[in-house]
């Protein structure tokens, strides 16, 4: 790494926030709240500038006879709410609806439910988001304009809950939901509207109403494909027309609302903080966020194998997209939604609380989230206001900041599409999940990154990884090769760039010059598949075993040498656990292989488990390195998907080391200490916000989690950049301000204990 590249880095290390808690209702209820501004933003500022903490009483058809109202604006004022989210229409209309076949609920009657929550809200000095649902309509509907709703191969409609699917080439998009939107802005002058289902029918269907036959051939000349075939220009361009269609109806609702109800009253959508999930609805996201003043994200929960890390990485990953100084508001549900069970009961506090706490630290702004306006189960009612509350006293340091990371994760929609096609989450997910997870376990910052955004943030990285980023365009490449050579460092694994932007095999690895690794034949290259029976190893070279107290054998090689910084921590093993297969490569002269492929071989019964083939030249982990440009790590062997599916700690560690070799001195954090810890460091103004999540818990691979294991001591040292005003720590949760020393241009201080979460504040307040 060039030393302007190192001075660069260290003048532009930056802060982040500890998160750190002991018992959350107890500690955050205890917290003076103190009332302020969003930093930079005043009432005069738009409401999407401005509104930091949301709400939302999802309704149903059986609340507006005996809606409480008057309760619920109580509970506005508990958690210190600022915009609600409010039932206007779409599927069910909340009031009365001059359209006929906008459905009203059945329990409305004359009421304008809507109308008063509206303006019941405005009068608490409330932002109003309309809530729609459009993609379905009832029998009635489908009876008087069969030609507006989406039908399979065969001519069927597709039905949904009961509901009909309209199609997003009809009338029913282009008339009557903008008619809809105009007739609810006249009535209530909402600031903005949501949708929770506007993009229609998802990737696994497809519509071939005369609509849409009609339109795609009008724009491609051919008739929508019958087969999904990925290697089929047309199959191709249907996804790629259907997910401009989206686009179509995002900014034709935009223009709607804001021709209505002026410049800032916005078309927001709903999105989901998953990629895979964006590609599935045809929605592209960094399209989306590039027309987009605020994203509302529909991600309400974690699943056993993503953790509560995964909002954090969400919000990093929008905000990557969308600006750091732009709002995140994302669904969060107070109720049981573990494959969308018992959503009228309670999710225990604490898995509620450390998915909030999670999302805080990745940039993430909270919206509690409730089915119904009446409970049984009350417990869920009291989960959201000592967080919400403590996020209004201290919000000041959980917006306009930007994280400081010297690492970048790399990441395309195109990639979930055409590389990881119909198996998107074995192929893509996995891999990204399995770094997401080992740079957590590592505490090594990162942010995601968009391919197409790697020369705008290059200057800012030391390190890119691709996370089996197998489908990439010879212009992404080429930026990557120029990160390379202008001293950048970077680590891949799997099938990276074997594959164009189509997910056609290519020749070749676009990066082999990089990775010192070619593929030898033009043959095609399988895509991953789950082969979770596969028992294969890797064997480490140099093997030292023989200097390692064990069993001796006659075959046992003579140990000699040294292994290389990045087999750190493996002296007495020889082997690691694998599970997947590999190809031969041909690996450049001047490329180091450190480890290769030993093949499966049986795992039953214990008497046939032994190596068959102990040892090839089938390269499982190459590293080259060339004077004059940066560090290249390059594993064909897949150990981020098995480590995402597995979690095995072998190829956490493993992982870990890649990175932290290929960074060298560049890292702005480090932090020592037990626990399973998701930190974030940020920097604002002239000062350090640190996130920390405490997830050691008794759920932290299976929800739901309702004890937290405390940890602690924790010692945190910071590169001291230029900038950095004071050397001051505050804990903004235990309210103790621990001291802090300085060496050798590191700022370092302790951390006791650390409950739920910590956020400290290094430097001026």
């Amino acid at each position: 790494m060039t030393s302007s590249r190192r001075e660069f880095l260290r003048k532009s290390a930056i802060a982040t926030t500890l998160l750190g808690v002991s018992d959350v209702t107890s500690l955050f209820s205890g917290t003076p709240l103190r009332l302020e501004p969003s930093p930079g933003a005043s009432r005069a500022d738009p409401w999407y500038r401005r509104s930091l903490r949301w709400g939302q009483t999802n309704i149903r058809e059986t609340d507006p006879p005996e809606y409480d109202i008057a309760w619920w604006r109580q509970q506005w004022k508990r958690t210190q709410t600022q915009a609600v989210i409010i039932n206007a229409g779409g599927i069910v209309a909340y009031y009365p609806s001059r359209f006929p076949l906008h459905h009203r609920a059945i329990g409305l009657g004359a009421r304008d439910l809507y109308g008063e929550l509206t303006t019941a809200a405005h009068a608490d000095g409330l932002v109003v988001i309309a809530r729609m649902d459009s993609n379905r309509a009832h029998e009635d509907f489908h009876r008087a304009h069969p030609d507006w709703f989406a039908v399979n191969a065969e001519g069927s409609p597709y039905v949904n809950t009961g509901l009909y699917v309209a199609c997003v080439n009809s009338p029913y998009y282009d008339e009557y939901i903008p008619s809809v939107l105009r007739e609810i802005v006249e009535r209530s002058r909402p600031e903005g509207f949501a949708d929770n289902n506007w993009n229609g029918l998802g990737r696994d269907s497809v519509c071939y109403c005369d609509n849409c036959a009609r339109r795609f051939r009008e724009r491609t000349g051919h008739a929508i494909p019958t087969a999904r075939n990925w290697d089929d220009p047309v199959f191709r361009e249907w996804i790629q027309w259907n997910y401009a269609r989206r686009l179509e109806i995002w900014d034709l609702f935009n223009r709607t609302t804001r021709d209505a109800g002026g410049a800032d009253c916005l078309w927001i959508g709903m999105n989901s903080g998953s990629i895979s999930g964006q590609a599935r609805a045809f929605r592209d996201m960094k399209r989306i966020c590039e027309r987009s003043e605020l994203v509302l994200l529909d991600h309400q929960a974690r699943s056993d194998a993503s953790g509560f890390q995964s909002n954090a990485e969400a919000g990093k990953l929008v905000h990557g997209l969308l600006g750091w100084d732009k709002l995140i508001p994302e669904s969060m549900s107070m109720y049981q939604n573990a494959r969308n069970q018992f959503r009228l009961s309670s999710k225990p506090r604490l898995e509620a609380q450390l998915w909030m706490l999670d999302g805080f630290a990745g940039g993430i702004q909270p919206w509690w989230h409730h089915i119904g306006a009446y409970h049984e189960d009350r417990r869920m009612l009291r989960t959201a206001e000592p967080v919400m509350r403590w996020h209004a006293a201290n919000q000041r340091y959980l917006v306009n900041r930007r994280p400081v990371a010297n690492v970048g994760l790399v990441w395309s929609q195109q990639n979930t599409d055409f590389y990881g096609r119909d198996a998107a989450d074995d192929v893509v997910d996995q891999p990204w999940r399995g770094w997401v997870n080992a740079l957590v376990r590592a505490r090594i910052q990162y942010v995601p990154v968009h391919i197409d955004h790697i020369v705008r943030d290059a200057s800012q990285l030391s390190v890119l990884i691709l996370p089996d980023v197998g489908a990439m365009s010879d212009t992404q490449a080429d930026a990557i090769r120029r990160f390379v050579a202008g001293g950048g460092n970077l680590v891949a694994t799997g099938n990276s760039s074997r594959f164009d932007e189509w997910g056609g095999t290519r020749d070749d690895f676009a990066l082999a010059d990089l990775f010192g690794a070619h593929r030898g034949e033009a043959a095609a290259v399988a895509r991953r598949v789950t082969t979770a029976t596969a028992h294969s190893y890797l064997r480490l070279a140099p093997e030292l075993r023989g200097r390692i107290d064990g069993p001796k054998s006659s075959s046992e090689p003579v140990a000699s040498g040294e292994r290389h910084a990045v087999l750190r921590g493996f002296d007495e093993t020889d082997i690691l656990p694998y599970g997947g297969e590999l190809s031969a490569l041909r690996v450049d002269a001047g490329a180091k292989v450190l480890a290769t492929f030993i093949p499966p071989f049986p795992i039953f019964p214990p008497e046939d488990s032994w190596m068959r083939d102990p040892r090839t030249d089938v390269p499982a982990l190459i590293i080259n390195e060339s004077k004059g440009r940066g560090r290249v790590a390059f594993l064909p062997a897949d150990l981020d998907r098995r480590y995402g599916r597995e979690n095995l700690p072998d190829h956490g560690d493993l992982l870990a080391n890649l990175v932290r070799w290929a960074a060298g001195d560049t890292m702005p954090m480090t932090i020592a200490g037990a626990g399973f810890v998701d930190c974030h460091l940020y920097r604002q103004e002239s000062r350090f916000v640190l996130h920390l999540v405490n997830l050691t818990n008794a759920g932290t691979w299976r929800a739901p989690v309702d004890e937290v294991i405390p940890i602690g001591p924790l010692h945190i040292a910071l590169r001291m950049p230029p900038w950095l005003q004071g050397r001051s720590v505050r804990q903004l949760v235990a309210g103790s301000s621990p001291k802090a020393g300085v060496k050798d241009g590191w700022l370092s201080f302790d951390m006791p204990v650390i409950r739920e979460h910590e956020v400290a504040v290094i430097g001026t307040p």
